[in-house]
């Protein structure tokens, strides 16, 4: 079987895929030309960001499994890979404890404005900051946390946050049985949460969930994380909410549009912590990975139900 992995691969993670015993070709995500080439024969789309459009679909008349590296397949047209009857399969909790570990790490960083003051430390101007800066810098200890979804990476994220004396709270569609943590409707979560985490898949329903109303709901001064889905948040909104200092600050691994550009206002903001859609990137999480890509690859030779198929 022959697969392809449209990524830009490091070599360590290109010695880990020669290992596989089936053959993987790698192209880098910016050469489109030969992606559409290799898919010619591939039968397995080993998929990580770049979409993967009915157009890919088509050019691939040999495909049989479209394998996501990572949880969300709003990347993917599943109605095209369903219409061709590819079977699409993500890999549930490989990367919770990445996810988790950023997101807390954007907390922090978003709280004591890490990136502006790394920025001044590297230029020389460590100790020429301006002078109300301290009075936006604060402690996770003592604020409340509110969870907006309570699926792997929440739950992964309590006892973290509690750790540090955070008090945890969360919401989701409906109250989970088994939470060890108070839940609150959306409606009642937004004024009392001094951080609000987004955890939620993009769908319909959630798609700029956090707009002006929802942004102006939040407690004043508290700070938004974005480890989801950009298009979960309304940008321009947010970027009011954060030039008028309603908020304190965010942290976003996320945007609307991906990879981000230079020109985005957002990036502008010294209250704005940033990272490019890396949260689930870890070593550990390509191992992880792995293992199920082996896995699918093996039971689809074997014609046995595959892991996790969504399609």
């Amino acid at each position: 079987m022959k697969a392809v992995l449209q990524y830009r691969a490091s070599s360590g993670l290109r010695q880990r895929i020669a290992a596989l015993d089936f053959s993987t070709v790698i192209v880098d995500e910016t050469d489109k030309d030969t992606f559409l080439h290799e898919m010619g024969d591939a039968e397995i789309l080993l998929h990580v960001l770049e979409p993967v459009t009915a157009a890919v679909i088509e050019a691939a008349p040999r495909l049989r499994l479209i394998q996501k590296i990572g949880i969300g397949v709003n990347t993917i047209d599943l109605e095209a890979a369903r219409g061709r009857g590819i079977a699409v399969c993500n890999m549930p909790g490989t990367n919770t404890q990445a996810v988790a570990e950023m997101t807390l790490l954007l907390v922090l960083a978003t709280l004591r404005r890490l990136a502006q003051l790394d920025d001044l430390t590297r230029s020389g101007k460590g100790w020429e900051f301006q002078r109300e800066l301290p009075d936006d810098l604060g402690e996770l200890a003592g604020r409340t946390v509110g969870l907006i979804g309570f699926g792997a990476v929440a739950r992964r994220l309590v006892p973290m946050l509690q750790a540090i004396g955070a008090k945890v709270l969360y919401t989701s569609r409906r109250a989970v049985p088994d939470a060890p943590i108070q839940f609150l409707t959306f409606g009642q979560i937004l004024p009392v949460a001094d951080v609000l985490s987004l955890h939620l898949p993009l769908t319909p329903e959630t798609m700029g969930m956090i707009d002006s109303a929802a942004l102006a709901a939040m407690k004043r001064g508290s700070v938004l994380i974005n480890t989801a889905r950009g298009p979960l948040v309304d940008e321009a909104a947010l970027r009011g909410a954060l030039t008028s200092g309603h908020l304190r600050g965010a942290g976003l691994d996320v945007f609307s549009c991906e990879p981000v550009g230079a020109g985005d206002p957002l990036l502008r903001l010294p209250n704005v912590v940033v990272t490019p859609h890396l949260a689930w990137l870890t070593t550990e999480t390509l191992e992880r990975s792995l293992a199920v890509v082996a896995e699918n690859c093996r039971r689809l030779r074997a014609g046995e139900p595959l892991l996790h198929q969504v399609v």
